[in-house]
């Protein structure tokens, strides 16, 4: 299912827009492996890794998916871990897009 919504384009989102719903949060997230919805604002996960190298080179790797959508992550850095935080600032919550950035995420591991 993942693949499903990774396979889909970030879509801009229109200034404005009302941001995702809880109801409408729910199938999507679903779909995703380890996210959380926090307050209904805003998709993280922390990822683990073997060693500070692997984790920055997932940090890049993420970075080039989100130039590539256009859609850009929080993203945070240590030995061994990545944490990544979506949501759209223009609208300062949760569309569709950052469900479909997340399982990018997933499928670039």
């Amino acid at each position: 299912m993942t693949d499903d919504l990774a396979a889909r384009r970030c879509e801009p989102c229109v200034e404005g827009a009302a941001p995702l719903t809880p109801e409408a949060q729910a199938p999507l997230l679903a779909l995703l492996d380890g996210w959380s919805v926090v307050e209904g604002h805003h998709l993280t996960k922390r990822y683990a890794f073997k060693n500070f190298l692997e984790a920055l080179d997932y940090v890049n790797r993420v970075g080039a998916v989100a130039e590539s959508q256009n859609h850009h992550p929080d993203l945070a850095l240590g030995w061994g871990w990545v944490t990544v935080t979506i949501w759209t600032h223009k609208i300062d919550g949760l569309t569709e897009s950052d469900f479909v950035f997340a399982a990018k995420c997933d499928t670039i591991l």
